[in-house]
Order: structure tokens, then sequence, then C-alpha cells
């Protein structure tokens, strides 16, 4: 191979390698404003699951689409202030009756089976019945957690969500998707076609 070539491969290495990162930006771009928006985690309410510092997409297409789930991680702005965003877990649906007793959290009288958290719920909440269109939510560090059994947050109204965490890009080594827990995901098979808020309970 002459010089000649050398250059002319060298070149061409260079070009796709600057059209491969003009497509990987442009892609972003695209996902970042017509699908999915970058999320900073702020703070500790959400360990073990995300640590303060990691960064998520979040998905703001799906919900218009189709309605919220239990086990799913949202990002919405806080009813007191909607300039502040905050990152929990939903909990409780419209309509379902959430309650916080001997360090477990029950809906509809059911204990989650959550062993996804690192230590149990300490003291007692409820039981309250979840307003319609509005969502209890809760940080997955439960016992260091400004969620839905404070005032200032209370239930979420659908319209204040944001959207739902779909894929955790920031540590790299934590790099992947961010899915609904098993227990979650059996709970919601096994209940198919029931009802939400079997039992009644009082409004909070």
């Amino acid at each position: 191979m002459n010089a000649e070539e050398k250059t002319r491969d060298a070149k061409s290495i260079v070009r796709e390698y600057v059209e491969s990162t003009v497509m990987a930006v442009a892609l972003a771009l695209f996902i970042m404003t017509f699908i999915a928006r970058s999320f900073s985690v702020d703070g500790s309410s959400m360990v073990p699951t995300l640590h303060n510092g990691e960064r998520v997409l979040v998905d703001e297409i799906s919900y218009r689409l189709i309605k919220p789930a239990r086990g799913e991680i949202i990002v919405f702005r806080l009813p007191a202030n909607p300039k502040v965003r905050y990152i929990k877990r939903i909990i409780g649906l419209p309509g379902d009756t959430v309650e916080i007793r001997d360090g477990r959290v029950l809906v509809n009288g059911e204990p989650l089976q959550e062993d996804y958290l690192s230590e149990p719920i300490y003291g007692d909440f409820g039981p309250y019945r979840v307003p319609e269109d509005s969502y209890f939510v809760l940080g997955d560090n439960r016992n260091n957690s400004e969620d839905s059994r404070f005032r200032r947050v209370g239930y979420v109204p659908r319209r204040y969500i944001v959207g739902r965490a779909i894929f955790r890009y920031w540590p790299l080594s934590k790099v992947g998707v961010l899915s609904p827990p098993e227990a979650f995901r059996e709970r919601a098979a096994s209940r198919l076609g029931e009802p939400a808020g079997a039992q009644a309970g009082g409004s909070r």
C-alpha cells in the first residue's frame, strides 16, 4: 500500500467516525427533544435503586397513551411548587387504599413484597384512599424520603406527572433499563381485571 492509499484510508476512517458521531448526537437530541428527557437524581430518597448524581432518561410520551402503573418510577412536578421536580415510585393507583403498618406497605389490604428495599419502613400511615386521577408515591429510601405521606407532596395528580424513568445512563458502570420490581409485575398479572380499591378507606 502506497502513501496515497494510506492517506485515503485514513481520511475514510476519520470521515466514518465523524459521520457516526454526528448521527449519534442527532439521535440523542431527537430522543431528548421528542421522546425522553434527561433528569439528574438529587438526594438519597430513591436509594438503593437510584443514588445522588445519577442520570436517567425520562419517557414523556407513554403516559399520553397509557396509564401510569404501580411500581414505575416517575418524575413529577411538586403540586405545591410546580417548578420543583421529584422522582419517586408509584405505589398506589387511583381508588387504591394505602396503609403502612408494622414496617410494611399494604395496598388494598395486601402487603407488598418489597425485597428491593434496604430496610423496613418506620411509622404507621393510613389507611387512606387515593383520590381519582391521582397517585400515591414513595421513595425507595422510605425512612429518608419526602413523598405522599407528607402534606407538601401529598397525592400526585396525573397532570403533574412529567414521565417515567426508563433508563439510567450515568454512571456508565450502572447503565441499564429501569423496570418495575418483579413483585409489582406479579401483582399486576394476578389482579388483572380486578377493579382498583377493592377495600374502602378514608380520604387523606
